[in-house]
């Protein structure tokens, strides 16, 4: 049963129903909090367990009053792969791959938006607004379709992939490109919807949205049958995932459902990596990156606003972070296609990447049961696939053309020999 929202620092407490994105004390994050021993009875009551893999599944742990207001476009249930030629070349004996890419706009964000606009639905609002790389604006605009809700999205100047930007845009949001950094863009949305009450804000401070992400740690306990991981490495960039992440094994211990808890790993790219050097540093504090530079779009984020929940889903896990190049990203993102052909965008390979660096710097043990967690398609960006393939090769309509272009010639003649 939800209670309160409630600070992560000075543990203010505010009405449920209240729309706060901060702290009125002290500025701090905000998140939900449950009597547990009542959603212990009401769980006993409902046939939740038998309903299939989504994020509805888990309505009864969702803060939502009135069920009839939730609008879902399907989204959850995304596939665990067991990578059984990936977790070969690394040595891993039990590596999986949790494809968020399989939601209904292509990212995760999607299992945040179901549950953030059916509460903005739920509150009257009539519009919504988020800043945006690109994923966040895409899955806005989508659920905000659906609900009849006009939507606004401030995107950041600079390359924005064309495959999220198209899906903003096909939906009807309006896109506006601001002459700024993702985190300039973001501190005009916080004034917008500080200034007008009617608009309902959906980034990842917006506490709604981060129980619906907490959603993937139920379904990968329900998808191992309970058998909790040791690891989990998850992309990080606004940081709101990894902390939703953690969240949801927190509460599924709490409840009963499990009994032990996975090492929370965030991976940033080198060029916007404030969290991951805080945490090598052992500093209670980030230090922003001015100017993030990645080809990981989505996670090109210098300023992440939910910093101090990943650093604390981190710590308390006994997790670690790790930063990799463009050049790790991209080649473990082509190395993911080629052995287990799973399709994913750069920043969603920078889990790959950091698993890979991980394991070969005896961080991460070979005998460890690994869940990596990528956030969105691969044709969020196609450009990049593109970019970093083989060309097609023109051929004369012939056979014995193409025969000599796929080298089958040469091997008949080895076979001959």
């Amino acid at each position: 049963m939800m209670t309160h929202q409630e600070c992560i620092n000075c543990r203010s407490k505010y009405a449920v129903d209240e729309v706060v994105y901060f702290c009125k004390k002290c500025g701090d994050l905000l998140e939900i909090k449950y009597d547990y021993a009542e959603l212990v009875k009401m769980l006993g009551k409902s046939d939740w367990e038998k309903v299939p893999l989504s994020v509805w599944r888990y309505k009864d742990f969702m803060p939502i009053n009135d069920f009839s207001k939730i609008v879902s476009l399907n989204e959850g249930g995304t596939g665990l792969h067991q990578c059984l030629r990936l977790g070969k070349q690394l040595g891993l004996r039990r590596l999986y791959v949790k494809n968020e890419g399989e939601n209904p706009t292509g990212s995760f964000k999607d299992r945040g938006m179901t549950v953030g606009v059916t509460k903005a639905v739920e509150l009257g609002a009539k519009s919504v607004i988020c800043a945006s790389t690109g994923n966040t604006s895409a899955s806005l605009a989508a659920y905000a379709a659906k609900a009849g809700l006009r939507c606004a999205v401030l995107i950041p100047s600079g390359k924005i992939a064309y495959g999220k930007l198209s899906q903003a845009m096909i939906y009807g949001a309006q896109v506006l490109q601001v002459r700024g950094n993702f985190d300039e863009a973001l501190d005009i949305v916080l004034k917008l919807s500080e200034k007008h009450r009617n608009i309902y804000l959906l980034n990842s401070i917006n506490p709604f949205r981060i129980e619906g992400q907490k959603s993937l740690a139920y379904e990968l306990c329900d998808q191992l049958e309970e058998e909790v991981p040791d690891r989990v490495v998850v992309p990080v960039g606004n940081a709101g995932n990894i902390s939703a992440i953690w969240k949801g094994f927190t509460e599924f211990r709490e409840l009963g459902f499990i009994g032990n808890l996975p090492r929370m790993t965030g991976i940033q790219a080198v060029g916007s990596a404030p969290i991951a050097q805080a945490i090598k540093s052992g500093s209670d504090k980030i230090v922003p990156v001015e100017k993030p530079e990645t080809i990981a779009t989505a996670i090109r984020i210098g300023a992440p606003v939910s910093w101090k929940k990943a650093v604390n889903a981190i710590r308390n896990s006994g997790g670690t972070a790790e930063t990799v190049t463009d050049e790790e990203i991209l080649a473990a993102q082509k190395l993911l296609a080629r052995v287990e052909g799973i399709f994913v965008e750069p920043a969603s390979a920078s889990s790959i990447a950091g698993l890979i660096k991980l394991v070969n710097n005896g961080v991460i043990g070979k005998d460890e049961s690994v869940v990596c967690v990528t956030t969105g398609h691969g044709l969020k960006d196609p450009d990049t696939a593109v970019k970093m393939s083989e060309k097609p090769v023109e051929v004369d309509a012939e056979i014995a053309a193409i025969e000599d272009a796929l080298g089958l010639k040469r091997q008949v003649a080895i076979l001959e020999r």
